[in-house]
């Protein structure tokens, strides 16, 4: 039976906070929190694994460089804060202290993007994709729901080497059924075919881009819907094809269009296949104070954004 009802709305945060409390029993991990365990839900594993979680409090950058000493000593740390001081504030230890040497520390950052909601523009991390991306040897991994947030957390523990986990404040539909989803670092997932167009979606734009299809499917159109989980390094493979076969693509994600997914998938696609790739975000603007949903509508970020996109790149294949 699937840990996760399918259509159930649950926040990716609480499925990375119990993932860590699911696979806690190995003795290797260990959980680090700038003072945030409520928030980024590790609280969880203090639960059962006390003697193992360290709140570093307010001082990332501190935490990260407590958790590249602990993985010198062979254990796997995951270090956890809101994207916004997980990726911005400790940038610079993360770069040197673990990416550099290449350290098999796991960063859980929650709490990204625009649906941070009422916190408003100083903690609506619409950046951390690009700041990881371009950190060398860094997994970037952006998962759509629930179960992928749980199968990447194993995933992130088995995969030797430096990860950063983005997960969400918003409930969102389970997509995934946990019992059949399997995950693999670097792979997309292809969720519905279609030939008129690609629909790419990552994080909790996944299900918006499955609404959009339905939306366009009405229409008499026919969307191939496909989540990128991996952000880096992403399936080339499962884009190129997407792009020889549709000829359009609209990438769909709760981040700045500069630097990451849209970006990330036009870098994929240039030097093979050039097809014309519309994107869908946060369009290089800081966020504002709002509900969550509300927020989604103010900065275009739905699924009928979504398919009227869609509709603008198919117009585009015969230009």
């Amino acid at each position: 039976m699937s840990i996760y009802e399918i259509g159930k709305k649950i926040a990716t945060r609480e499925a990375y906070g119990n993932a860590l409390a699911e696979f806690g029993g190995d003795e290797r991990i260990v959980v680090l929190d700038a003072d945030l365990s409520k928030s980024t839900k590790t609280a969880n594993f203090i639960k059962k694994y006390p003697e193992r979680f360290f709140n570093c409090g307010i001082a990332e950058g501190n935490m990260i460089s407590v958790a590249a000493g602990l993985a010198a000593t062979g254990k796997i740390p995951f270090a956890s804060s809101f994207a916004m001081f997980a990726a911005g504030r400790a940038f610079e230890p993360i770069r040197n202290s673990i990416g550099y040497p290449h350290l098999n520390v796991k960063i859980g950052a929650t709490h990204a993007g625009i649906t941070v909601g009422e916190d408003g523009a100083t903690h609506q991390c619409n950046e951390d994709l690009a700041l990881m991306r371009v950190i060398p040897g860094m997994v970037v991994i952006n998962p759509a729901d629930a179960t992928e947030a749980r199968a990447a957390v194993k995933a992130a523990i088995d995969y030797k080497g430096p990860v950063y986990l983005r997960f969400g404040r918003l409930g969102v539909p389970v997509i995934y059924d946990t019992d059949t989803y399997k995950f693999e670092i670097g792979k997309g997932n292809m969720i519905s075919d279609g030939n008129d167009v690609t629909l790419v979606g990552t994080g909790i734009m996944v299900a918006q881009v499955i609404e959009a299809a339905k939306i366009l499917k009405a229409e008499g159109i026919n969307a191939r819907v496909i989540n990128i989980a991996t952000i880096k390094p992403i399936d080339k493979d499962i884009l190129v094809k997407a792009a020889k076969e549709t000829g359009a693509i609209v990438t769909a994600e709760e981040h700045n269009v500069i630097g990451g997914l849209g970006s990330a998938v036009c870098e994929a696609l240039a030097e093979e296949k050039p097809v014309p790739v519309l994107k869908v975000g946060v369009n290089d603007t800081f966020g504002k104070s709002g509900k969550a949903e509300d927020l989604l509508e103010v900065y275009g970020l739905t699924a009928k954004d979504i398919a009227e996109k869609a509709k603008k790149a198919i117009a585009m294949k015969n230009c």
